[in-house]
């Protein structure tokens, strides 16, 4: 392999996934309800049927499950905590639960003792059901960051000494858009979802974004000023985007609306998050008075904080075409049509196991190397993967044997390589999405991006050939 594919000698590489998706054991050991709790119950479903009620039980099988990342080759692993497990009413004067910080505390121990590197989410989307019916959770900006802010240090406190990898918040766009737009992700508000009975979708995805922004904010400040002296760790956050490019590209209006919808999609938390600065032009220009603003005082919170990585969920791109005339108020792609195929009729990539997700390794490419040149923090894609076609109808036997998969991770580890090598970007590690197959939200137990196959009904787990393979790949390109 040439010079210019070479990974950096430091890359880490390894398995992500998040809580409530796995852990099980909901009313046990004093943890809190989470929206989630509350929205993968409500009737009519709104999750296929589906909660995270027993999960894949990695709360009892934990060590069975780091077993399983030790026999992959991984020496770094990505999970989420839950806020309601350490802070059951998750508010910042309400009591601990030592017995939730005890099992976080096993799992990290657990972790280290194989040499494998825990990589803590502060944030996975669980936010603790009690300061929803408190406050309207993130629909309250000031009492939210405060909350989160005491929720951080308690983790800083409590886990630091052995953590030293940091995520504040996965996907706030999703938490602000599929919560409190589209409803389809709990809490379930929108205005535009018959199923939903509460919210506003033309302003509370643009509240509950700021809100995340400044707890983001706060949480950073907080672990540099009285915690990374004596810890000497890092800080980051995860933010999903997909690349666009234009469906006509030789209509300038639709280059315009391919940076437009990244706008939308990423620069409305990286902006202020890693420059310093307002929204997009284009979001202010679009939503006006509904994007709410920043006060100097909160210029200035953001204008602290120092943000050490960006953490990149990426699964897949799209074309982006322009739309003639004002965009509707409850409109947040950037006034665009979201497109699988261009004008000339080519398919943007390979078709996956979900309509949505397409093999694109060629933009990914693209994606790591626009991110690296705007924002200019070495980049750790925190999630990347998808299901096989069909692979939610196969049987285990059929599905352990998952060659799109392996085809998946092979050509977006090249461009990886190609992103570091060729154009100059940092990329510092690699988390494959996900180390199990578990509850995929609002999809329920149907799609399956785990590189380890779930028996639902026994929780057995069988790992598949892209699970035994992938260490094979980092060390062609190490």
């Amino acid at each position: 392999m040439s010079n210019s594919s070479v990974l950096p000698s430091d890359f880490e590489w390894g398995f992500a996934t998040a809580a409530y998706q796995i852990e099980g054991a909901v009313a046990e050991d004093g943890r809190g309800k989470s929206i989630w709790d509350t929205f993968c119950h409500l009737e009519p479903t709104r999750t296929k049927g589906a909660n995270g009620d027993v999960a894949c039980d990695h709360y009892h099988r934990y060590e069975e499950d780091f077993d399983l990342v030790t026999k992959y080759g991984a020496k770094a692993y990505r999970f989420s905590v839950s806020w309601s497990r350490i802070i059951p009413l998750g508010g910042r004067h309400d009591p601990l639960n030592e017995a939730g910080i005890a099992f976080y505390n096993r799992l990290i121990d657990s972790l280290l003792k194989r040499g494998i590197t825990p990589w803590v989410t502060l944030y996975h989307w669980d936010l603790p059901q009690g300061l929803h019916d408190r406050y309207r959770g993130w629909l309250d900006v000031d009492e939210s960051q405060l909350d989160f802010e005491r929720y951080a240090r308690v983790c800083y406190e409590r886990f630091g000494d052995r953590v030293k990898n940091w995520i504040t918040l996965n996907e706030p766009w999703i938490q602000s858009i599929f919560g409190y737009s589209t409803g389809g992700n709990a809490p379930g508000r929108s205005s535009t979802n018959a199923q939903s009975e509460a919210g506003n979708s033309a302003t509370e995805p643009w509240i509950v974004g700021k809100a995340q922004i400044l707890s983001h904010a706060r949480a950073v400040i907080a672990y540099k000023r009285d915690f990374v002296a004596s810890q000497r760790g890092r800080i980051g956050i995860s933010l999903n985007g997909d690349y666009y490019e234009p469906w006509d590209d030789s209509d300038s209006r639709d280059a315009d609306a391919a940076e437009r919808r990244m706008e939308f999609h990423i620069g409305w938390f990286a902006n202020p998050i890693f420059l310093k600065k307002d929204y997009p032009g284009c979001m202010r220009e679009q939503l006006g008075e509904r994007l709410p603003a920043f006060s100097d005082a909160e210029l200035a919170l953001l204008g602290e904080s120092d943000t050490d990585f960006y953490g990149m969920n990426y699964y897949t791109s799209q074309f982006a075409r322009h739309r003639d005339g004002r965009a509707a108020d409850t409109d947040f792609l950037g006034n665009v049509d979201e497109l699988q195929q261009n004008k000339q009729g080519a398919q943007v990539g390979e078709e996956s196991g979900l309509p949505w997700l397409r093999s694109c390794p060629d933009l990914f490419r693209k994606h790591l190397t626009r991110i690296h040149g705007r924002y200019g923090k070495p980049i750790y894609v925190t999630e990347n993967g998808c299901p096989c076609p069909g692979e939610e109808n196969m049987t285990r036997d059929e599905a352990v044997h998952d060659a799109f998969r392996i085809r998946y991770f092979r050509s977006h580890l090249d461009s990886i390589c190609k992103s570091i090598g060729e154009d100059g970007a940092v990329v510092k590690g690699y988390f494959a999405w996900a180390l199990l197959d578990n509850l995929e939200w609002s999809d329920g137990y149907g799609p399956r991006f785990g590189v380890t196959f779930t028996d639902y009904e026994t929780l057995e787990r069988t790992p598949k050939q892209s699970a035994l393979l992938l260490g094979h790949m980092f060390a062609e390109r190490a």
